[in-house]
């Protein structure tokens, strides 16, 4: 119980550090703009393109595969572990009235697992396992981005650092799961490989 209610005080802590402490006023547009969801419609047309040209057939598969795994993780920690879990968000919790820069409105009540997070690690570990074992590319930049928009999530006042910290372990479990999927589809169904994927010997 004390270890417990050491690492709640020590994600306080942090969460104050991030969201106070480093806080910068000409970063804050920067940082909604990083949570946006419509921000990154540029990147997402960028990856369908690039998967398109890579091989027509096997996007289909890429882009199915995409949307379950966002599915998964906002299912899951929307509607199965965030109401059960009961953490209360930052903006609600009495604890950090008076403390916390609240750049959004409140939202939900609960906190834990991240959405954002879940949501974005998970397309994350889907689109590098799946390039990279797929097509043998390595963006790891990926991460960097997934990464940025959680912060960001912190930063605005939204989430405790772990409840980041779940929603992205969350995020990475539905997108090794989705990953496998799909590679076993490519096995199964030798029409979606086209020499230029590289899957023949990728798989």
């Amino acid at each position: 119980m004390e270890a417990l209610q050491w690492l709640q005080n020590a994600d306080k802590a942090l969460f104050t550090t991030i969201n106070h402490d480093w806080a910068i006023t000409w970063l804050d547009p920067l940082m909604l703009l990083l949570r946006e969801a419509t921000t990154w419609i540029p990147l997402y047309l960028f990856i369908a393109f690039y998967t398109w040209r890579k091989n027509p057939r096997l996007f289909w598969w890429f882009l199915l595969m995409s949307v379950v795994t966002f599915g998964i993780t906002d299912f899951t920690t929307g509607t199965l572990l965030k109401p059960h879990i009961g953490r209360l968000r930052p903006c609600a919790d009495p604890q950090m009235q008076g403390i916390i820069r609240s750049l959004i409105p409140c939202g939900g009540l609960y906190s834990m697992p991240s959405s954002h997070a879940a949501n974005h690690f998970g397309l994350a570990m889907f689109w590098y396992s799946v390039l990279r074992r797929a097509y043998g590319i390595r963006w790891r930049w990926l991460w960097f981005w997934a990464f940025a928009i959680v912060y960001a999530q912190v930063y605005v006042g939204k989430h405790f650092p772990l409840d980041i910290l779940a929603g992205a372990v969350t995020g990475m479990l539905a997108g090794w799961l989705t990953t496998f999927i799909f590679m076993r589809g490519i096995r199964k169904w030798p029409r979606l490989q086209t020499p230029a994927t590289g899957t023949q010997q990728g798989v």
